[in-house]
């Protein structure tokens, strides 16, 4: 059985983190947020279709380095091609049944529950459904009570809501589905796919699941996620391997082989590998990327560093994407802007 995992945007509301990684090679406890995802596909997936574009070289060279009891195939889109694009291009690897999964998710979803219900219901489709309480920010599921979905209404207020289940990002496709979509354009599954489906087989099902779910697109969800699993795990903060710690940690995930000077004090901070922080700094709500360094008695709150920056003593920093280093070529031209608060 098949998997295709959707690994090939950009991840703008990261950068500049992403410029010079792969979203989905972010560590999240200093390891790769893809990995957690194949860690718990089901032993039944015996193939992994990663489609990428982005960073692609990147990706291979992760995979080669590890591996995960699964065959990888690393399927380069020519060029972003949506959700349904990227399934359309990895066709060619798809024997059966298969799973469209999204890599910047980390959630407590049992796919082979999800496996099972599909069976149960002869399902066409099956998608993943999570409850939320704002109805008004997503796209919400008309789903009657066997798990059968007979339409999405985008954005609805809360009186007209059909549900208050959303699309979680996971789908279950029998090989049919991959003749609703066109080749070799940009395509929407969720927009243009899906109610395609719908509308013409009547067999299109939500799986419901309780737990956690995180969408990491945001520096803020991306620091959030950490402090989720630190407690999940009854941590009160991650540190890598050879640390040199002289400050105070709260909720703080650690690379390795980090410097931290004395009184300095970091709450809710993400610090990559090879990173030196001097004594008396302040950071708050940060992310601090590989290889930085900021000078002493410097104050950060809701600032994130990209690799290999440095910040001279006594900087004074709120809500700030520091990157002093060339954009990379095709990366697309977006104002930085407000990082933390998108």
């Amino acid at each position: 059985m098949e998997a295709i995992i959707l690994a090939g945007g950009f991840g703008t509301r990261l950068r500049p983190l992403t410029y010079t990684r792969a979203k989905s090679l972010l560590p999240i406890l200093n390891k790769p947020m893809i990995s957690y995802l194949i860690d718990y596909l089901p032993k039944e997936v015996d193939k992994v279709i990663l489609a990428v574009n982005y960073r692609k070289n990147q990706i291979e060279r992760y995979f080669k380095e590890n591996d995960f009891g699964k065959e990888i195939i690393v399927n380069d889109e020519p060029e972003p091609l949506g959700t349904g694009g990227a399934v359309k291009f990895a066709e060619k690897h798809i024997t059966g049944r298969f799973f469209v999964l999204n890599s910047d998710i980390i959630c407590s979803l049992n796919l082979d529950s999800m496996i099972k219900f599909h069976k149960k219901n002869n399902s066409a489709s099956t998608i993943s459904l999570w409850p939320v309480e704002n109805v008004s920010e997503f796209g919400v599921a008309d789903v009657e009570d066997d798990g059968n979905i007979v339409g999405f209404v985008e954005k609805p207020k809360p009186e007209d809501a059909p549900s208050n289940f959303i699309n979680a990002g996971a789908y279950l496709l029998e090989p049919e589905v991959l003749d609703y979509i066109e080749a070799g354009r940009l395509i929407s599954m969720e927009k243009e796919i899906f109610p395609q489906i719908i509308d013409d087989t009547g067999r299109f099902f939500g799986f419901k699941f309780e737990g956690h779910w995180r969408d990491i697109g945001r520096i803020s969800s991306y620091i959030d996620v950490h402090k989720f699993l630190m407690r999940k795990e009854k941590m009160e903060n991650y540190v890598g391997e050879s640390p040199e710690i002289h400050g105070k940690l709260s909720d703080c995930c650690i690379g390795d082989n980090v410097y931290i000077g004395n009184n300095s004090k970091l709450n809710s901070v993400i610090v990559y590998d090879n990173a030196r922080i001097e004594k008396d700094v302040v950071l708050q709500n940060c992310v601090v990327g590989e290889n930085c360094k900021i000078g002493m008695s410097s104050d950060l709150k809701n600032t994130v560093l990209g690799d290999n920056e440095t910040l001279n003593e006594n900087s004074v920093l709120d809500n700030k994407a520091v990157w002093s280093q060339p954009i990379p070529e095709g990366y697309p031209k977006k104002q930085i802007g407000n990082v933390i608060g998108e």
